[in-house]
């Protein structure tokens, strides 16, 4: 039984995510442990009760949602053995949740690059006055257009109609009033830090360059879809530059998992705080099933769906 298992990217983050999977299964509570002890702080804290202001913070989001992504991809191993993984991919934040699951670096190591990678752009965002903005119904190429008119970039194309961009709050600001013009039907201002996925992240990106090259990365087991480069990337070299490049690159998620259907996949798990991937899916090709695993209640039904 083959399924490709997708990870949440940054703003799928809820308090209380993983609580009920760690009361539940002790190899849960003994990954959030390790994590803890390796961070120096209580990110399960943070997880479990809050308060959201904190858990959204860049540098405590990203390492909550990577080992809550893993967390279920281990029970789900458990409960399922004879689950073959044949290809991961994550939304930003989420593909190094897949480079782990994949067997790129180990649980340890992903969780203090994604720890780091969160501190940089954390850092990054205090530094600039940076916003995103939502573009929804408009053409791609309209959208490019006007980004470029504003001096902003192309952050996430998400789903057909939903493409997201990045940069200045002056420049996102721009965009937002000539949306309408270039036939975009909605402009939603998204609730953000700051800028990401734009060049206003461009320290981090260097910084976290740096961190990667100094990292010792494995051939993945199975395919891992680069957002950078909207493909398999395998070696350690091409990783470690679309790893790097995806901090101020576009994350590009249609084309992702366009791929991925087109490699003959048609089972996707999602494993992460809400169904956000499974809602990009549907607008991306209905035909595909994405099982959403995000609770003790939705693991027990995806298991339920995978063994019958």
């Amino acid at each position: 039984m083959n399924a490709v298992l997708l990870f949440s990217g940054q703003g799928a983050q809820k308090v209380g995510m993983g609580q009920d999977l760690a009361a539940a299964q002790p190899g849960v509570a003994e990954l959030f442990s390790q994590a803890d002890a390796a961070l120096g702080f209580s990110l399960t804290k943070v997880m479990f009760e809050g308060p959201m202001e904190e858990l959204t913070k860049t540098s405590r989001c990203q390492p909550a949602l990577y080992a809550h992504g893993l967390a279920i991809l281990e029970v789900l191993k458990s409960k399922v053995p004879q689950l073959q993984i044949a290809a991961t991919a994550g939304l930003s934040l989420g593909e190094f949740t897949a480079h782990t699951a994949a067997g790129t670096f180990d649980f340890a190591t992903g969780l203090k690059l994604v720890f780091q990678r969160g501190s940089f752009m954390e850092e990054a965002c205090a530094a600039t006055q940076g916003a995103m903005l939502a573009m929804l119904g408009g053409e791609e190429a309209a959208i490019r257009e006007l980004a470029a008119e504003c001096a902003v970039d192309v952050a996430n194309l998400n789903a057909p109609g939903q493409i997201v961009l990045s940069g200045s709050a002056a420049g996102i600001e721009a965009a937002a009033a000539k949306a309408k013009d270039k036939g975009i039907k909605r402009a939603i201002p998204l609730p953000v830090a700051g800028a990401y996925h734009s060049r206003l992240m461009q320290t981090a990106q260097d910084k976290l360059a740096a961190v990667l090259a100094e990292t010792a990365l494995q051939t993945p087991r199975c395919t891992v879809v680069s957002n950078f480069a909207a493909r398999a990337v395998s070696s350690a070299e091409e990783i470690r530059a679309t790893l790097t490049s995806q901090v101020t690159g576009s994350v590009r998620w249609v084309e992702c998992m366009q791929s991925l259907i087109a490699a003959g996949h048609t089972r996707f798990i999602e494993c992460g705080p809400d169904a956000t991937l499974a809602g990009l899916m549907g607008k991306i090709d209905k035909s595909v099933q994405v099982l959403s695993i995000k609770d003790v209640a939705s693991l027990d039904a995806a298991v339920a769906a995978l063994t019958a």
